[in-house]
């Protein structure tokens, strides 16, 4: 079996027992026709601290501003991490080219190996503007809970250990929080045409 299956069908159960309030009215407007029926409004995200690419640390108030791409990975991530990622840069870079300021946070679940140094090379093979955020493994854990995000992290005895994780993108904003996720199959173009619609429905 593929491995990226479990974590994913986990996350999905996470998601369920957690309940969503399946609202996509906000003052904006009605988000429905935008989120391809995702629950908008639900209780995903939430206070985070953790540390950027520089070394300082942050909150989620400091670093989702304005509608954000959140996801979280690793970069020694052989495969999944790497397509992923590059699908969010060209859905940004898509989104400016229609006018829209979208921001994106890639989230380590390898805080050992992902030093802010190591995520800001990684990161900016993708984008220039996509951050890179690790902290101790506590403030990680307590991001993956937020975000009902399920990680496992292999055989750390093995310099070339490998993270089984949730490989879903989340839709956030300042104001409304969750508003959408991405699935694996979703194209960047679909992604960057979501999102724009939440955008103008909110606007």
């Amino acid at each position: 079996m593929n491995r990226w299956i479990l974590p994913t069908t986990a996350a999905a159960a996470l998601v369920v027992a957690g309940g969503f309030a399946w609202t996509t009215y906000f003052s904006g407007g009605d988000l429905s026709e935008c989120t391809a029926g995702a629950v908008a409004g639900g209780a995903i995200g939430g206070p985070f601290t953790l540390m950027d690419e520089t070394g300082r640390e942050v909150t989620d108030a400091d670093v989702i501003t304005k509608p954000t791409l959140v996801y979280f990975g690793y970069t020694f991530c052989p495969d999944v991490c790497p397509i992923d990622t590059q699908r969010t840069g060209l859905a940004i870079d898509l989104l400016e080219e229609q006018g829209y300021d979208v921001g994106s946070l890639f989230i380590s679940v390898d805080p050992d190996r992902d030093t802010p140094e190591v995520l800001a090379n990684y990161t900016d093979n993708f984008h220039e503007r996509m951050v890179g955020l690790t902290g101790t493994r506590e403030q990680i854990d307590a991001a993956a809970r937020a975000y009902k995000v399920a990680y496992t992290i292999g055989d750390q005895s093995d310099e070339y250990y490998l993270v089984d994780h949730t490989v879903q993108t989340y839709l956030m904003t300042p104001e409304e929080g969750f508003i959408d996720f991405f699935r694996r199959e979703t194209s960047a173009e679909d992604m960057a045409a979501r999102t724009a619609c939440v955008i103008d429905a909110l606007s």
